[in-house]
């Protein structure tokens, strides 16, 4: 009986961490609009128009995938916790931001997911807040 407890124990504790939580963000998500705030100036895409921008995410991994203008496409691992969503990017198009960890807060709003957080790559200058609004695909 000792070896069964130790052996579910040793078991329970091996296995990954789950965002079990993130059912709700779960799915393809197209985004609707982009705004980036850089040193007070404000530019917002609308992606309904001449570009198009779908981000899948499943319990463990998101990937995102840009076509319209210039084709741009990644992913990688997440966290959720509360509404704090960390993106892991492992994989990009551009490796001067492969690697980065990115840290947004979200909220669901019936369909939308809006994200906003900041964005920081100082091999690509980039240094901005993003605010982003999502539709869920049915």
């Amino acid at each position: 009986m000792k070896y069964l407890l130790l052996f579910s124990t040793l078991l329970f504790a091996c296995q990954p961490a789950s965002n079990s939580s993130a059912s709700w963000l779960n799915g393809t998500w197209k985004l609707l609009s982009h705004a980036s705030i850089a040193k007070g100036d404000t530019t917002v895409t609308d992606y309904t128009k001449d570009q198009e921008m779908i981000k899948i995410i499943n319990d463990t991994h998101f990937a995102f995938l840009n076509h319209g203008g210039t084709f741009d496409a990644g992913g990688g691992r997440y966290t959720l916790s509360g509404d704090q969503y960390t993106e892991h990017l492992d994989f990009y198009n551009n490796k001067d931001w492969e690697g980065g960890v990115f840290t947004f807060r979200v909220s669901l709003h019936g369909d939308t997911l809006i994200q906003k957080g900041i964005e920081k790559v100082e091999g690509a200058g980039v240094d901005h807040e993003i605010i982003e609004k999502y539709i869920k695909v049915k």
